[in-house]
């Protein structure tokens, strides 16, 4: 079982597999540290060494050495806890001593080994006082947050859900066999792990932080970190909006517009490390936002049950997406990240427009089926081009998708676990040039600004 609460977190930018999961890594290293630690080292491997500047995994790293947790760290204290890091030179331990750790010397880029699971692999080591090794522990972030250890399995099982079911097509004949929706069919699971209540607040808090994370970005200007000088574009582009509403100047694809916007406010913010939920990646989370956005001010009658049922659906799709292929950019391309969350905000909205488990699993086919091949090629290592605007379109095309599946009734020749598996092999045939490694594609052919 993969709940609506794994592939929604509330976390930090700019990238749930390099940021994200990093952060978590050090910090379940950090807490479970053997008495008498007095020195700490880290080595990031494959695309977290690769692009890990750039998405900054050395700082979710010390992030998470410091007790830092995604959830609940405030973006605003990072740069003081860095600093401070980088005069102190040390980490507090849980005995309550102190253990060495300089990021300068002890955190280690590895470009050349490549860990035989994941290509983001990060490994922390733990040594006495007399330099003796106490405990070495390998980690692998797998995207969207998820973190696993060597030798643990990637997909935790639950046995006590009523509902079990590994592909679209058993998902839909439960729907047949209970005259449940998809949504309530994810709710019940979800029921079985935590009261309801519990669920709806959490899924209201997701709600939240979404569109918080987007109103932020409509209302910040300026230009994003990192040494490509990006300029944030929401907030200019909103106020035209505004601007164009006022003197009753509004194209026929002003909503278009407006979508657009809003996937491109929440990318700004993950791109400056602020206060994303992942959907199911940073890289990608964007879209499911805009997508609930654009379903509560545009469609009639959409209430906050509405969005529940939104983000219960979208994560049914995104748990089958992730269980038979990834939804990890380093593993299988932006494919795996943007056309997941197309195809997860797809079914999403085409559920609280009234669609059918068929035509709901039509619109994540549509969604999904045309991103297939997408590579990761983020220039200069950032969080910023091409991935901003692929969000934007992301969006309007998982749109595109819930509309089309409407119109029809369900019935399609190519079906969801069909392209998930296109998907898959696709990923697996792809150059790993072109997997969120900087090594290929835009990140080579355009020059850093």
């Amino acid at each position: 079982m993969i709940s609506v609460f794994d592939l929604f977190k509330i976390g930090v930018g700019p990238s749930s597999s390099h940021t994200v999961g990093p952060m978590v890594a050090g910090k379940r290293f950090r807490d479970a540290l053997p008495e008498g630690t007095r020195h700490v080292t880290a080595e990031l491997f494959g695309s977290l060494a690769w692009t890990g500047k750039g998405h900054a995994t050395d700082r979710a790293v010390c992030l998470g050495l410091l007790g830092a947790a995604p959830a609940s760290l405030d973006p605003d204290d990072v740069s003081v806890m860095i600093a401070r890091l980088a005069i102190e030179k040390a980490i507090d331990t849980p005995d309550g001593g102190r253990a060495a750790f300089d990021p300068e010397r002890d955190l280690i880029f590895d470009f050349k080994t490549m860990m035989p699971f994941h290509t983001n692999a990060l490994r922390l080591r733990a040594f006495a006082a007399d330099g003796g090794l106490l405990v070495e522990r390998l980690f692998y972030s797998i995207g969207g947050g998820f973190v696993v250890e060597e030798g643990e399995t990637a997909d935790a099982t639950v046995d006590s859900v009523p509902y079990v079911y590994n592909c679209a097509a058993d998902l839909l004949a439960l729907c047949h066999r209970t005259d449940l929706t998809i949504a309530e069919v994810q709710m019940a699971n979800e029921c079985a792990l935590r009261p309801r209540a519990d669920v709806e607040a959490g899924l209201d808090a997701i709600v939240t932080a979404m569109f918080g994370c987007i109103d932020r970005g409509l209302s910040t200007g300026g230009s994003l970190p990192g040494r490509l000088r990006v300029r944030r574009r929401a907030k200019d582009i909103r106020e035209q909006l505004e601007a164009d509403r006022a003197r009753n100047q509004r194209p026929p694809h002003e909503i278009m517009d407006w979508v657009s916007v809003y996937a491109i406010a929440v990318n700004e913010e993950n791109a400056a490390g602020g206060r994303v939920v992942t959907a199911p990646t940073n890289g990608a989370a964007g879209i499911v936002p805009a997508v609930l956005r654009y379903a509560r001010d545009f469609c009639q009658g959409i209430g906050p049950a509405d969005l529940r049922t939104f983000l219960l659906t979208a994560a049914a799709v995104g748990a089958l997406i992730k269980r038979n292929a990834s939804i990890s950019g380093a593993e299988v391309g932006c494919q795996g990240e943007v056309g997941s969350a197309a195809s997860m905000a797809a079914a999403g909205l085409a559920s609280v427009l009234g669609a059918s488990p068929e035509q709901v699993e039509n619109a994540a086919e549509i969604a999904m089926e045309h991103h297939l091949g997408m590579t990761c090629d983020p220039i200069g290592g950032l969080v910023q081009i091409p991935c901003i605007e692929r969000n934007a379109f992301g969006a309007n095309k998982a749109i595109a998708a819930a509309s089309l599946a409407l119109r029809g009734d369900g019935v399609h020749a190519v079906s969801l676990d069909q392209v998930i598996e296109t998907m898959r092999q696709t990923g697996l045939d792809m150059q790993s040039k072109y997997k969120e490694t900087s090594q290929g594609g835009l990140a080579v052919n355009v020059p850093e600004c």
